[in-house]
Formats: C-alpha cells, structure tokens, sequence
C-alpha cells in the first residue's frame, strides 16, 4: 500500500471512529446517568436520516434542515423521557428492554407510513462536493473531512459540557451516584431528561450528517445499533471518553482490517470486545 493510500484509509478510519463516537456518546450517558437499557437508539440516527431527507426537499437547504432536526429530535428525546423512560428507572431492565424494542417498531411503522420502503439519497451541499488531491491520482471527498471536522467539534464541546460547566457537573454527579446526587439536591428528573434528548439529539445528528455520503434507507438504525453496544462496553459504561477512544480503536481496526484481512474484518470487532472483556471487564474506563 503506498502512502496516498494509507492516507485514505486513515481519513477513513478518523471519519467512521468520529461518527460512531458521536451515536455511542448518547447511548453511554444514557446508561451511565439514567441506567437505562435503550435499544432503540439505532432508531434515532435513523430518524436523524430521514429528517435530513424530508426537511431538505422541504427547505431546499441541507443545513437548515440539519438545524430544524436537531432542534426536533431533542424534542422528540425530551417527550419520551416524559412521556415512557420515565417510569422505568426502578424497573427491571428487561422492561427497558422491552419497551425500547416496542420503539423500534413504531419508529420503522412510522418511517413505512410517511416516507416509504425505498433506499433515498441526500445531495451533498453544493459548496462542498469536489474532491481534494492526495497525491498524482488519488482524491478525497470535501464533505467527509468536513465530517471529521465537525464530529471532531462536537466532541470538543461536549468535553467543555462535561467537564467546565454546572451541568456537567451533575451529570458527572449521576454518572457515579445518582442516589447521592439527589440526597444533595441535584434535579435529577431535570438532568435526566436532559441527558436523554442529548442521546437522543447526538444520535439522529449523526444521521443527518451521514445522510449526504451513505444511503438512507430502512433498518439503517440496526446497522449502527450493534456496533455502538460495542463500543460502550470496550470504553466502560457511562465513559464518554471511553467511547471516543473505543470508537477510534474499532474504526481503525475495521478499515484497515477490510484492506489487509477482509476474509476476518467482520470478526475483528468483536475479537476486540472479547479480548478487552477478558483483561477489563468493566471496560477501559470504569466510571
């Protein structure tokens, strides 16, 4: 492999990691803060997808689309936390489990009903569909390294979130100890419902991001689904730095093992788990 090559694979690899940190950071606070087993979090990037879809044909914008589904889906987070999550915090998590999954269903009946079955496509912003030369012969498309950049920002701001502001604080608070937290007069209803349309916002903006350079299609949720499990456990449950560095290891693992091992990339995954499970089982950070 020559070096334009690698450096294609490694953009690849930073620009898939930066993605899947971005659904798998919802997903490890929701567990962490909430102790919430939720399934369905496939089924918000997939709606992030499909907002970006609709609300584009609608506005003719991508990136205002991309605003108003933010803006939609943390409300949306901000409603089932309301209106189900919350009387489930001191139930068994097979109910979690069952309730998240009943979510999945409705969410894929609701995308059948109002946008169909067929696979849709989300043209790039004009002002950044070109490609910029690596090398004599090879290229790479503008929008995924705007991608990274924006992954690679939002990362930045939650770790600002996190660890600089009042907010952070209480969520950091519930992470380690939710029942403390509250004896010492943190809102924890409060936090979690923020926590949860956070997860919920992070992950379907993950899909109006992605929408533009893969297909939107149904069941795409599923896809992500396993994958983000992965990394939560390999980062340690409620880390979210845990589910950076996780997602950065699995992505370099997956794109580089496509290229050198593709009989054994689908495996590799999930050999990762396996062996971080066997010397940590609590995951590399243990909150």
């Amino acid at each position: 492999m020559d070096l334009g090559s690698l450096l294609i694979q490694a953009l690849n690899a930073a620009q898939y990691g930066l993605l899947l940190f971005l659904i798998a950071s919802g997903l490890t606070l929701i567990f962490g803060v909430m102790g919430v087993i939720n399934i369905a979090h496939g089924s918000f990037y997939m709606m992030g997808a499909y907002f970006a879809f609709t609300l584009t044909g609608l506005t003719g914008n991508f990136f205002i689309a991309v605003f108003l589904g933010a803006i939609l889906s943390a409300l949306i987070g901000a409603f089932l936390e309301w209106a189900l999550f919350s009387h489930l915090y001191k139930r068994d998590h097979l109910e979690q489990v069952l309730l998240s999954y009943g979510l999945i269903l409705i969410f894929e009946e609701l995308r059948s009903i109002f946008v169909g079955d067929e696979v849709h496509a989300v043209a790039v912003p004009a002002w950044l569909n070109f490609s910029i030369p690596l090398g004599d012969i090879m290229t790479y498309p503008a929008y995924r390294l705007f991608m990274s950049s924006v992954c690679l920002l939002i990362a930045i701001g939650l770790y600002v979130l996190i660890r600089r502001t009042r907010l952070g604080s209480m969520i950091r608070a519930g992470t380690s100890n939710s029942g403390m937290a509250k004896i010492l007069g943190v809102n924890t209803s409060l936090v979690n419902r923020t926590v949860f349309s956070l997860g919920v916002a992070l992950a379907a903006f993950a899909g109006m991001l992605n929408a533009p350079a893969a297909a939107v299609s149904p069941g795409m949720g599923m896809e992500v689904l396993i994958v983000s499990f992965v990394v939560v456990v390999i980062g340690g449950i409620g880390s979210v730095w845990g589910a950076l560095l996780a997602s950065m290891v699995i992505a370099t693992a997956v794109t580089f093992g496509s290229v050198f091992f593709p009989s054994v990339a689908g495996m590799l995954t999930y050999v990762i788990m396996a062996m971080v499970l066997l010397w940590r089982p609590e995951g590399i950070f243990k909150q």
